[in-house]
């Protein structure tokens, strides 16, 4: 009976120390890499010849004790690269994929347009992920569109669209977008300053402005379409925002309200979101004040004439001093692209749902 014991003992122990020697053989087969600084786990495997979701999910099964119940690489850390499929069909099948609108995965961007101190944005979220905007300040260059007065200071029209434009770009970034910035001024930056300095130094991606009001918009519609030619093949959602501020009497206090292109459905469904979105941070944040702000279609040059889905939103009237603390108080200004971007991940979750 002893003997008989102490076999069935020998023979546990011999099939556990030969079960972990071949683990630790093919364990041993795997390649391994350590990541470069900046690089996130897709842009990881992209380098080592492994894109795409099924290779991604092995390498997080294949190295869950390493991550410490978060997804994020550590320099210094060697990890264990899925093998390498040799199969020429799955090869084929991940470059079809890779082909379509498939986009790798960014962990942050580099934008110098929002000034020194926020240039680098980090990816916090992913809601936007697969999708892609075209963001427009209104005017610029030779053309400060409205102004406005406080006292002696001129507010313009061109300058404060632009600041919460890029307030609204850098928004849309840290959710994961690609974003387009068109109109731009290689100095401003995001300001907090009640009173934005003037100037004419806009270009449209690098390009003059024209003073004739068609050639202007053309121009800006133009660079839209060319990007959108290219940009459809990539991403699921595309969309452009025109952002303005109007001009009326003084005593004419208005909500922000929004335009859309009656040929496209989308664009009527866009406009309809974002108002939706406004009213609601309104009923939230100052319940006794109401929301008078409306969506109606116009036959506006740059909706009929840009190929993505376009919302063109007026900021208030910049003559009106009740209107004007919506625009000369950087936390209004900031909250001002918090609620434009939510209202494109509302609309952007119903576009993808359908």
């Amino acid at each position: 009976m002893m003997n008989r014991w102490v076999t069935k003992r020998l023979m546990c122990l011999l099939i556990v120390f030969y079960c972990t020697l071949f683990s630790f053989n093919v364990l041993a087969q795997y390649e391994k890499d350590s990541p470069r600084a900046g690089e996130g786990i897709s842009s990881f495997l992209l380098r080592n010849r492994r894109p795409g979701r099924t290779y991604y999910q092995e390498f997080i099964e294949l190295n869950k004790e390493r991550f410490q119940g978060k997804e994020e690489l550590r320099l210094g850390v060697k990890y264990i690269l899925p093998p390498l499929r040799n199969n020429r069909k799955s090869t084929q099948s991940e470059r079809k994929k890779s082909r379509g609108k498939r986009v790798v995965r960014k962990e942050s961007y580099y934008e110098p347009l929002f000034g020194k101190s926020l240039a680098s944005v980090k990816v916090t979220s992913r809601r936007l992920e697969g999708a892609c905007f075209y963001v427009v300040g209104g005017h610029g260059g030779p053309d400060p569109g409205a102004i406005g007065k406080v006292g002696n200071i001129e507010l313009h029209e061109d300058e404060y669209a632009y600041d919460v434009i890029l307030r609204l770009a850098r928004d849309l970034m840290q959710e994961g977008a690609e974003v387009h910035i068109i109109i731009q001024d290689a100095k401003d930056g995001i300001r907090d300053d009640r009173y934005l300095s003037n100037s004419k130094r806009e270009t449209c991606m690098g390009s003059s402005i024209p003073l004739n009001q068609v050639e202007r918009l053309r121009q800006r519609c133009v660079k839209i379409n060319e990007l959108y030619c290219k940009d459809r093949k990539k991403y699921k959602y595309c969309r452009s925002i025109f952002l303005h501020v109007d001009s009326r009497g003084k005593r004419n206090q208005t909500d922000v309200f929004f335009y859309y292109s009656k040929t496209k459905p989308d664009s009527k469904r866009l406009a309809t979101t974002m108002k939706n979105t406004f009213e609601a941070k309104y009923d939230k944040h100052q319940p006794n004040r109401g929301f008078s702000g409306t969506v109606s279609s116009r036959n506006l040059y740059v909706l009929a004439n840009t190929t993505p889905s376009a919302v063109f939103v007026e900021l208030g009237n910049i003559r009106n001093a009740f209107d004007q603390r919506r625009l000369v108080i950087n936390t209004n200004r900031q909250a001002l692209a918090n609620w434009l971007m939510e209202g494109f991940i509302k609309d952007y979750k119903n576009s993808t749902s359908q």
